[in-house]
């Protein structure tokens, strides 16, 4: 599965979840000219960045406790599955971030 990346309405990058569960950032190669990264923890560079886990940063965008409990529950989603929760809550994160399911862009 695939997502778009925007900063405001700008496309910043690609995050992926891969086939072996495992995640990868990477920023496009025409915002790397001309922007900032979107956190401290993801500087601007052309290798992607790979995780075992979702990102911290993009983990961190996510809702917590309570919410996040309504949310999977209403969304029908594993409040373990951070990814799925990204994708459907997208576009209502904290900042100027937004999510969008390649599908969907």
């Amino acid at each position: 599965m695939k997502a778009y990346v925007y900063l405001d309405t700008t496309r910043v990058g690609i995050l992926e979840k891969r086939s072996d569960h495992t995640y990868r950032f990477t920023y496009e190669k025409r915002y790397l000219d001309t922007g900032l990264p979107i956190s401290l923890s993801l500087p601007l560079r052309e290798d992607p960045y790979d995780s075992p886990t979702l990102h911290g940063y993009f983990s961190g965008l996510l809702a917590e406790g309570w919410l996040r409990k309504l949310q999977s529950e209403s969304q029908k989603i594993d409040p373990t599955d951070e990814f799925a929760l990204l994708l459907r809550n997208g576009g209502d994160l904290p900042g100027a971030v937004v999510v969008k399911k390649v599908d969907d862009a």
